[in-house]
């Protein structure tokens, strides 16, 4: 009854900052990107929702981290991954990003992300975001709609007591 969200697109794993903090740089050329960083996104490009990263990568776009890089976006996360499912920006209140959040929201949305994300749950700052987001339309409407239809009902009630005595299990193995 859930589904997956493929993150942090086109790629976090060289991030040498916490993008909740600052903003991470990545001088890595664009072949060694595209090799090894892009290869799992590929492979999940049929998902049905991905999510940006917060991060500049200098051999795509010097001057913007994904989530605010048209290039980014159209050349490499829609292009060379090939993803077309439902994008959404990660969190817009992380420090990575400048301006304000309404600024941040709409920098997003001009990019290519289909939806804004704000998720520290300030009313003010929501308000701020939803101020300068439209209504969902056109091409990321449907791709919302794509998403939903993949949903299915679980096959089986979830046994919430089994499942948290199964999760304590795994982390104690950790």
């Amino acid at each position: 009854g859930v589904l997956p969200v493929v993150k942090h697109m086109p790629g976090h794993g060289r991030a040498g900052v916490d993008s909740h903090k600052s903003l991470p740089v990545v001088d890595t050329p664009r072949a060694d990107l595209e090799r090894i960083d892009f290869a799992p996104f590929r492979a999940l490009r049929q998902m049905p929702l991905g999510m940006t990263a917060h991060v500049v990568y200098t051999a795509l776009d010097p001057g913007n981290p994904a989530t605010t890089s048209a290039a980014i976006i159209r050349d490499i996360v829609r292009g060379t991954i090939g993803f077309d499912g439902l994008l959404m920006s990660d969190d817009l209140s992380m420090q990575a990003l400048n301006g304000t959040l309404g600024e941040r929201a709409s920098a997003s949305l001009a990019a290519g992300c289909d939806l804004a994300l704000h998720c520290n749950g300030r009313m003010a700052e929501m308000e701020e975001v939803a101020a300068e987001v439209p209504v969902l339309s056109g091409k990321p409407l449907a791709r919302s709609k794509a998403a939903l239809a993949r949903l299915t009902e679980p096959s089986a009630p979830v046994d919430t007591d089994s499942a948290y005595v199964k999760f304590s299990e795994w982390l104690a193995t950790a």
